[in-house]
């Protein structure tokens, strides 16, 4: 086991991390992001609501564009699953261990996000039908038929919603009994949506893969587009619970407004904080985080006490960034000279 000590180290690269992690790089912090792959936004067969992104770009490349991003800075990008996270000491440093190494960082960045809870097979395949995000799909269903399965509350509420868009709606409890509240039954009943309460027996889709109707255990096929299921998400918080950050009723990690949690030095952005689970939610918070940790990390301004004790900052004490970053700063395209990609390295890193 090594040990490599960062100021700051992201666990998790979906789109909240990986921007808290551009900024906090861009700002002068040494930072690397440590993901286990996968997630929400890897699922995702296109890109929906995202300026400047086409709908054509899958989860998978728009990750991949945002973590080449992160590297082109500096940034280091490790795939790892982080086991566990321990805070060393009185002032703010963590040990994060993983199954190959160990890593230290001044500051931690949560971006753990949650996974949905699947209902049971048979179903649709993800983005051909079967779809987790109405804010981000439903203009996908205008005028046609779709479908919500669910029992509660969230399930009969996104059914209404959904009439906003789509030609026909079936609220589908698939033969468990609902739950949804008594307030919440008579408003159905005053929504032209159909509670159909047979299990589905069996999924018809087109040549390109896309859904075209259920088989119902009645017999019953009904053609729909595409729907959302309703069964709620469990959020990643393991390591967050282990540090002691407090958590909302909703079981995700309550933060400020610039993600700082309730243990002093580590952060949380995306999914698994309260708020709308969209990418350019989920970025904004991410941007909040790094701005907020660079000002907490930056060296200057001295304090009056830390020039009391230190004394005044000198010539060759700037600029406060690594070597590394430096060297790469001056080499980087957007860097204000142009690109210097001839320059001296170790003039840059301050090598003899």
């Amino acid at each position: 086991m090594t040990d490599t000590e960062y100021d700051v180290v992201v666990v998790g690269g979906g789109p909240a991390g990986l921007t808290a992690a551009l900024y906090a790089t861009r700002l002068g912090q040494d930072t690397a992001v440590i993901d286990r792959g996968g997630g929400r936004a890897a699922m995702m067969a296109d890109t929906h609501n995202v300026i400047g992104v086409t709908e054509d770009v899958s989860g998978v490349e728009f990750l991949e564009t945002a973590t080449e991003q992160v590297e082109s800075y500096g940034g280091d990008v490790h795939r790892a699953f982080v086991s566990d996270i321990e805070r060393l000491g009185d002032d703010p440093r963590f040990r994060l261990e993983t199954d190959d190494e160990t890593y230290e960082a001044k500051r931690v960045v949560l971006a753990t996000g949650f996974s949905d809870v699947r209902p049971d097979p048979p179903l649709p395949p993800t983005g051909r039908g079967l779809h987790w995000c109405l804010h981000c799909d439903a203009y996908m269903f205008v005028d046609e038929p779709v479908f919500v399965m669910g029992t509660g509350d969230s399930a009969a509420y996104v059914a209404m919603i959904m009439l906003n868009f789509a030609e026909r709606v079936d609220l589908l409890t698939r033969g468990a009994e609902p739950e949804w509240s008594e307030e919440t039954g008579e408003l159905l009943d005053n929504h032209p949506v159909e509670v159909v309460d047979d299990d589905i027996e069996s999924v018809t889709r087109d040549e390109s893969g896309w859904l075209e109707s259920f088989t119902f255990t009645d017999g019953t096929v009904r053609e729909y587009r595409g729907g959302f299921p309703m069964y709620g998400s469990n959020y990643n918080t393991d390591l967050a619970e282990g540090l002691g950050c407090d958590l909302n009723d909703d079981g995700t990690v309550a933060v400020d407004d610039h993600g700082r949690t309730s243990v002093d030095g580590v952060y949380a952005v995306g999914d698994v904080t309260p708020g709308h689970n969209q990418i350019p939610v989920a970025m904004g918070q991410g941007a909040k985080a790094g701005i907020d940790i660079h000002m907490d990390l930056r060296a200057f301004p001295r304090s009056l006490d830390e020039i009391a004790e230190r004394g005044a900052v000198e010539e060759s004490d700037v600029p406060a960034v690594s070597p590394e970053l430096l060297a790469t700063a001056v080499a980087h395209h957007g860097h204000a000279a142009g690109p210097r990609r001839d320059v001296d390295a170790d003039a840059a890193t301050g090598d003899d």
